[in-house]
C-alpha cells in the first residue's frame, strides 16, 4: 500500500473498558465502523452516550456488527440521529437481535425518563430518553443481513466476511481485506466447549488483529457449570427461599434454562418451578429454534427446555412473583442488574436472608452487579438504598467470553506475524496481562489503545 494514503483506525469505544464497542476505519475518503455500542457501567462512561461521536456520521457509509449485544449495537439510533444513512451489515440472527434489543432499549430509555420525572430523582428538567422507539424504527430499515463465511464487497478496495465465534447466536469475528491488508476484529470471543453453540472458527491470517480481553488476565474454573449450579440450587432449596438469576437475556438465560432442565431430567434436583421473566428473553429464546445451524443442540431439546420454563408475560405477574417468598427459580433481565424486571425482585429480596442471588458472569465497573459481587452492604435502586442480606453466589464458569488460554488458542492458526495486535474490550489490568501473554507466546507486537486514540495502519 502507498504509505502516503490516509489509512487509520480510531478506537471510539471498548478501549480501557469492556463497553461501548466502536471502531472507525478510514481509507482515504472511505469511512466505515465496526460495531456501534453503548457505554455501560461507570457514570463517566455512560455520559459519553449523550455526546455526538467525533465524526461526520453522514460520511460513514457502512457499519459492520460483530453481534447483537447492547454494548455493540446500542448507539445505532444515536448515530442515525447524527445523520448516518448507510448500510448496517450483520448476520441474520444478529439482525433479529438488533430489532429485539433496540426496541427493548428504546422502551427502557423512555420509561426511565418518565420514572425519573415522576419521582423527581433527576437533575434535568425534564429528563429525556437517550433515544426513543421512534428513533429505533428509523434505524431498523438500514439493517442488511448476510450469510456468514461469504465475502462481501463494499467498495473496490474493501471486502469482508463474518465467521462464527460462539459468543451468542449470530456472533462473529470479522475478516477484512482493505487495499491488500488483512484486518481481523475478534468481536466477543466465545468458548470452544459452549453447551449450546458451535465452537469458534479461527483466523489463518492477520496483518492487524483487534482482540477482546474481557478475561485476558484469568482462566475460567474447571468445575462444570452444571455441578456448580446444582450446589447453588440445593442450598437455595435448603434455605426455603427463592433463587434469583439476574441474567443476560441473549444466550445466558437460555444456558440457565437448559442446565436446570438437564438437572431435572437427570433427577438431580426436584421439580422446582422455573420462570423466565423477560419479554425480550422470550423473543430471544425463539431464535434458538429459528437458527439451528448456529447450535450444537437439536431443536427438539430446546422445545423440552421451553416446556420446563414458565414464561412471565405481564408486569402484574412479576409483582406477584416478586412478593412470593417460597422456593422457585426466577431468571430475569438484566445480567448486570442495571435495569429490567430483576430490579422488582431485588427490591423485595435483597434484605431477605432466605433468598439467593446468582452473579451470572462478568460485571462491568459501576453496575449494581459489580457492587453486589464485591460485597457492598447496600444497593441503590430508583433513588433508594436496599440492604443486602440475601446469599450471593458467583457463577464465573458460565461466561460466554473466552478466558486467557482460549484467546491464545484462538490465535494459534494465524500463520503470518501480524504487524500489530490491538488489545481492547477489557479493563486495563486484563488488557495488559493479555498483552504480555501474547508477546511471550508468539512474540507479536501488541498495543493497548486509549479511548479515542487513532493509529495509522500501512
Amino acid at each position: 500500500m502507498d504509505e502516503k494514503r490516509n489509512f487509520t483506525l480510531r478506537f471510539l469505544g471498548a478501549a480501557e473498558t469492556v463497553t461501548g464497542s466502536k471502531y472507525l476505519l478510514t481509507l482515504d475518503n472511505e469511512q466505515l465502523m465496526i460495531d456501534c455500542g453503548l457505554f455501560q457501567g461507570l457514570k463517566q462512561l455512560r455520559e459519553l452516550n449523550w455526546k455526538d461521536l467525533p465524526l461526520d456520521a453522514y460520511n460513514v457509509k457502512n457499519i459492520l456488527l460483530t453481534h447483537g449485544h447492547l454494548d455493540h449495537i446500542g448507539f445505532l439510533p444515536r448515530l442515525v440521529n447524527q445523520g448516518f444513512k448507510g448500510r448496517i451489515w450483520c448476520t441474520e440472527p444478529t439482525a433479529d437481535l438488533v430489532e429485539i434489543i433496540l426496541k427493548d432499549s428504546g422502551k427502557i430509555q423512555e420509561e426511565d425518563a418518565e420514572r425519573a420525572n415522576y419521582h423527581g430523582y433527576t437533575r434535568h428538567s425534564p429528563a429525556l430518553p437517550l433515544y426513543s422507539l421512534a428513533d429505533v424504527e428509523r434505524t431498523l430499515p438500514l439493517l442488511h443481513p448476510v450469510a456468514d463465511n461469504a465475502w462481501m464487497e463494499i467498495s473496490p478496495e474493501i471486502k469482508f466476511r463474518f465467521r462464527k465465534n460462539a459468543h451468542i447466536p449470530g456472533a462473529t469475528f470479522i475478516e477484512m481485506d482493505v487495499a491488500g491488508t488483512r484486518i481481523v476484529f475478534s468481536g466477543d470471543l466465545g468458548r470452544p466447549n459452549d453447551a449450546m453453540l458451535l465452537p469458534p472458527e479461527q483466523p489463518e491470517k492477520a496483518d492487524y488483529l483487534i482482540v477482546e480481553s474481557t478475561y485476558g488476565d484469568r482462566l475460567h474454573p474447571t468445575t462444570s457449570a452444571e455441578d456448580q449450579l446444582l450446589k447453588i440450587i440445593q442450598k437455595a432449596i435448603y434455605n426455603h427461599g427463592p433463587l434469583l438469576v439476574p441474567s443476560f437475556t441473549v444466550d445466558r438465560a437460555q444456558d440457565f434454562m437448559y442446565l436446570i432442565w438437564k438437572l431435572k431430567n437427570e433427577n438431580r434436583i426436584p421439580d422446582i418451578p422455573v420462570y423466565l421473566d423477560s419479554p425480550m428473553g422470550l423473543d430471544v429464546s425463539k431464535l434458538f429454534l429459528k437458527y439451528p445451524e448456529w447450535q450444537r443442540l437439536d431443536p427438539e431439546i430446546f422445545q423440552e427446555v421451553f416446556k420446563n420454563t414458565r414464561m412471565v408475560t405481564s408486569i402484574e405477574e412479576t409483582r406477584h412473583l416478586a412478593r412470593n417468598k417460597h422456593p422457585r427459580i426466577i431468571i430475569a433481565g438484566s445480567g448486570m442488574m442495571n435495569g429490567g424486571r430483576i430490579l422488582q425482585y431485588l427490591e423485595e429480596h435483597l434484605d431477605n436472608p432466605d433468598a439467593t442471588i446468582v452473579i451470572p458472569g462478568f460485571q462491568a465497573a459501576g453496575t449494581r452487579g459489580r457492587s453486589l459481587a464485591e460485597g457492598e452492604p447496600e444497593i441503590k435502586m430508583h433513588g433508594q438504598y436496599f440492604k443486602v442480606r440475601a446469599a450471593v453466589e458467583h457463577m464465573n464458569n458460565m461466561s460466554a467470553h473466552a478466558d486467557q488460554s482460549e484467546i491464545i488458542k484462538w490465535m494459534s492458526k494465524i500463520k503470518n506475524t501480524p504487524k500489530r495486535v490491538f488489545i481492547t474490550h477489557g479493563e486495563p489490568h486484563s488488557a495488559n496481562v493479555l498483552r504480555v501473554k501474547i508477546k511471550d507466546t508468539y512474540g507479536w507486537s501488541c498495543h493497548v489503545p486509549r479511548l479515542f486514540e487513532e493509529v495509522t495502519l500501512s
